[in-house]
């Protein structure tokens, strides 16, 4: 990894895009998100500890655990960094410059509307990086989906928004209601070479198992297949919608109904939520376990 996990935590935002657009989602997990920002801060709130010598050591354990790469939590964090950079790529530059000096409806001649065949891969393979970050962090077998979708249940903090994140901006937004059904027909539909030339497939590969893109992409439909039931549920218990999620968003982005396929390129290219989220996911799980090591 380019950074150690207290720099990735101290350098976190505290606003920008990123944390707007999480902020907007408080009304699906109230009370869920705390934007912890700042490794000490992170040990400080978690543990409840306020004597520096104890943080010192509880850091000085977590860093060491995030380093010892026996574990798996340096793939999880590439895992997170990767997919968002994979998922952003076309269109970054052209519109990086431009952030903040103009309306939104001004980022539209940067940017084209994802066909929806690549948006559905997309959510699919972003849920199946939930999923292997998932097990490297516990240290199981990267095809557990079994032991992934037992977890869904307890998501909270952190990962519950990652997850509320993936449902609302990579799916209501860009396809609509029924968007897991749309993305599980188009998943099965697409053969594996295809999903091979997906821009955010091939940044994570690496990781997803399957000895070729065969089994690859029989794995990310497996576990899209597992997963549906669950966001499913999530979407109705919440009483989701793509007009109540777009209502929040306002606050973030002025923009019209018939500009939503930008919109959701859009907040690929300028919400980082998995590396955010991620970051805070990871930087909790190393201190509650280097504090009850120690």
């Amino acid at each position: 990894m380019s950074k150690p996990i207290f720099k990735l935590v101290d350098e976190l935002p505290t606003g920008g895009p990123t944390v707007i657009a999480l902020r907007s989602l408080d009304f699906v997990v109230p009370g869920q998100w705390n934007n912890l920002v700042g490794f000490d801060n992170t040990i400080k709130t978690i543990t409840g500890e306020d004597d520096p010598a104890l943080i010192q050591q509880i850091g000085e354990r977590a860093v060491a655990l995030y380093n010892d790469k026996s574990q798996g939590y340096q793939r999880a964090m590439w895992l997170y960094e990767t997919v968002d950079s994979a998922s952003g790529l076309l269109g970054t530059a052209a519109i990086a410059n431009r952030i903040g000096q103009d309306s939104f409806l001004s980022f539209l001649k940067h940017i084209t509307p994802k066909p929806e065949k690549a948006q559905s891969i997309d959510l699919t393979v972003k849920l199946v990086t939930e999923l292997v970050a998932f097990c490297q962090i516990n240290g199981i077998p990267g095809d557990s989906i079994g032991d992934f979708l037992a977890a869904l249940g307890d998501y909270s903090g952190e990962s519950l928004m990652r997850m509320a994140a993936l449902t609302c901006f990579d799916g209501l937004i860009p396809l609509g209601a029924g968007f897991t059904d749309k993305a599980l027909s188009v998943v099965r539909g697409t053969s594996p070479s295809e999903i091979e030339s997906n821009q955010t497939f091939k940044g994570v590969r690496d990781l997803i198992p399957g000895s070729d893109a065969k089994q690859k992409h029989n794995f990310i439909t497996q576990s899209f297949e597992g997963a549906k039931s669950w966001i499913d549920g999530f979407v109705t218990s919440k009483g989701l919608t793509q007009g109540k999620v777009l209502d929040h968003l306002t606050q973030f982005v002025e923009f019209s109904e018939d500009k939503l396929d930008y919109l959701g390129a859009f907040l690929d290219v300028t919400v980082k939520y998995y590396r955010h989220t991620g970051a805070q996911t990871l930087a909790r799980r190393l201190i509650e376990r280097a504090y009850a090591e120690i």
